[in-house]
């Protein structure tokens, strides 16, 4: 029986991408249920939708969730078997869908990433599959080689996933609002669970870096403050290896004294505010520690750089 395929797309003041990219994603995904998420735009993003695409579902925001926030509702009003996440800033090729279909026949895999061709500077350079390793304290993210096989996780905005899966893991954590690191806890849990997530270089879509919301809307420093306070949210609420957790702690001081010395405030602004979110990870029952089917050092081993 075929499955059903809802696409979700969030968007944030993203009118000029909807209207590049939209009619490829309708043309593209024939048969799908196409959503979009309009996160408390401030543009005309709203009146273009209504205007021009008007067999789409449309949902608005009456304020910013940020990308999990935006997303989650999407998935939420979904009805495919599987959700197809894209970014404002895609625009899928054709005949990308049908190489990830026959991927879901095996019952493990959660998600499939796309072959994510990135324009920037005036390349394409070939992105989707990621691999990691555990160093120095941190969990340090890679983009791996480009081929088929297994990938540590899958972007959020250019992946399929498995709705009835993402459901059970409850959806993108929303303690990384407003963005950045909120797909890889999502893949990283599904593969504590004993999932898989796999890599398509067959099913490519043309993403625009460069014309997003988040280089457009957010300054680099207040960037690199969100991503740093992600880093130490994603190791304190999904990691429980003793080993690991004292290595995070004693390398603490090495980043701290890099940081005096380079002038890297945004770390110390990062670090604290991941300090504010602490009652959050230990009052939610979902980030209490429980027995999972795959280590977090089993996960991460798979995946390190040969």
């Amino acid at each position: 029986m075929p499955q059903k395929i809802s696409v979700v797309i969030p968007n944030f003041n993203g009118a000029n991408l909807l209207s590049k990219n939209l009619p490829q994603v309708l043309k593209n995904c024939p048969g799908c249920q196409i959503i979009v998420v309009d996160d408390a735009s401030t543009d005309n993003s709203v009146s273009i939708l209504k205007e021009k695409f008007k067999n789409i579902k449309l949902l608005i925001n009456p304020e910013n969730l940020g990308f999990s926030g935006a997303v989650n509702r999407g998935i939420k009003n979904s009805s495919g078997d599987l959700v197809l996440l894209l970014n404002s800033d895609v625009s899928p090729r054709i005949g990308f869908l049908k190489p990830t279909l026959d991927r879901f026949k095996d019952k493990k895999v959660f998600a499939v990433a796309l072959n994510d061709c990135s324009h920037e500077g005036g390349k394409i350079i070939e992105r989707g599959k990621g691999g990691a390793n555990y160093k120095k304290g941190f969990l340090n993210h890679f983009a791996a080689r480009i081929g088929e096989g297994e990938t540590l996780w899958v972007s959020g905005g250019s992946g399929l996933f498995v709705r009835e899966i993402l459901n059970r893991l409850g959806g993108f954590d929303p303690i990384y609002s407003p963005f950045y690191w909120e797909d890889i806890d999502l893949s990283f849990r599904a593969r504590q669970n004993g999932y898989i997530c796999i890599f398509e270089p067959a099913s490519k879509v043309d993403h625009y870096h460069e014309e997003g919301a988040i280089k457009k809307t957010r300054k680099p420093f207040e960037i690199k403050t969100i991503s740093y306070r992600n880093q130490f949210i994603f190791i304190w609420k999904n990691f429980s290896d003793p080993i690991f957790l004292v290595q995070h702690l004693l390398w603490f001081p090495y980043h701290l004294l890099k940081a005096i010395m380079s002038k890297d405030f945004a770390f110390f602004l990062g670090f604290t505010k991941a300090l504010a979110k602490i009652p959050q990870i230990v009052q939610n029952p979902q980030y209490r520690v429980s027995p999972k089917a795959v280590s977090d050092r089993d996960v991460i081993k798979k995946f390190e750089k040969p």
